[in-house]
């Protein structure tokens, strides 16, 4: 944004998200300076922009947890919707090179460009740039892309970075043995992990309630919640994790064998990163 004058010998600015001023005077450099200056810190205009700052923090946070949340439900949503958010800079951090699918879910490509007519300029597996002119658009979760590994490989040598996990969101396939009448996910219980599990939850983007962490995809025409149990004598102790399982919202528990695989790789993720176990990635949560 622009400079605005303040007083007589200042001028002020959002510099990376913070209220930054640079003098105007006869020796001025045109560079911000290093602090605030005092006689500026109760100014009313300094306020007001401190103000938008924290709006546009929301903001963008906003916009990633909607990102987010498409990508985690791998729901269509319509080119005409992306092409009004896009010129939005916050919108636009989300969305840039994430893998999207139009109208051939065969030929992913990286996000780059959306014009004002919702038409999605891509960069494919060949390295080409393609137009593409689909009524909606999807932004997959990984474990939908057949060409995943492809897909992370051609990332790193673009050197993209996507602001939403997407390529690098750890993921977990459910085992082919399970058997039928089982309903929980008994491998993390009993393991103890660091104090105010409550409040980490929610920073890693978790429901809690009562004594479970919880987080919910939508599948197959459903939404499927999983839920991890743990227990936690008070706040500030140490928490024992209990068991994983799935459940219908308002509906009945799930067999293991009934988990969608997006379901059970995001429940996985969450009892994985509560744990501070490896994740789907070999990394630690």
């Amino acid at each position: 944004m622009g400079w605005l004058p303040v007083g007589d010998s200042y001028e002020i600015s959002l510099v990376d998200g913070k209220v930054a001023a640079r003098s105007t005077g006869s020796r001025a450099t045109g560079r911000p300076l290093k602090t605030l200056p005092k006689t500026l810190r109760d100014d009313p205009e300094v306020d007001r922009l401190r103000q938008l700052a924290q709006w546009l923090d929301r903001h963008t946070a906003e916009c990633l947890a909607r990102v987010d949340a498409w990508v985690v439900s791998s729901l269509p949503v319509p080119t005409g919707l992306l092409a009004r958010v896009w010129p939005d800079p916050a919108w636009q951090d989300a969305l840039r090179d994430l893998v999207v699918l139009g109208d051939d879910p065969a030929e992913p490509g990286f996000l780059r460009d959306i014009t004002d007519t919702g038409d999605l300029r891509v960069v494919n597996l060949e390295g080409d740039t393609v137009r593409l002119s689909p009524v909606s658009a999807t932004l997959p979760h990984p474990v939908r892309l057949p060409d995943l590994a492809d897909l992370r490989e051609f990332a790193d040598e673009l050197d993209v970075t996507q602001r939403v996990e997407q390529l690098h969101r750890g993921t977990w396939g459910r085992p082919a043995n399970l058997k039928d009448r089982d309903t929980t996910i008994t491998d993390f219980r009993g393991t103890t992990v660091p104090n105010r599990l409550a409040a980490r939850a929610g920073t890693l983007g978790f429901r809690v309630s009562g004594s479970q962490v919880r987080c919910r995809v939508w599948e197959a025409g459903r939404t499927v919640e999983a839920a991890m149990w743990f227990d936690e004598d008070y706040w500030d102790s140490e928490a024992t994790l209990g068991t994983l399982s799935w459940s219908v919202v308002e509906g009945p528990t799930l067999r293991l064998t009934e988990v969608g695989p997006v379901a059970w790789s995001e429940g996985m993720r969450m009892a994985t990163a509560l744990s501070g176990a490896v994740t789907g990635t070999g990394e630690k949560a």
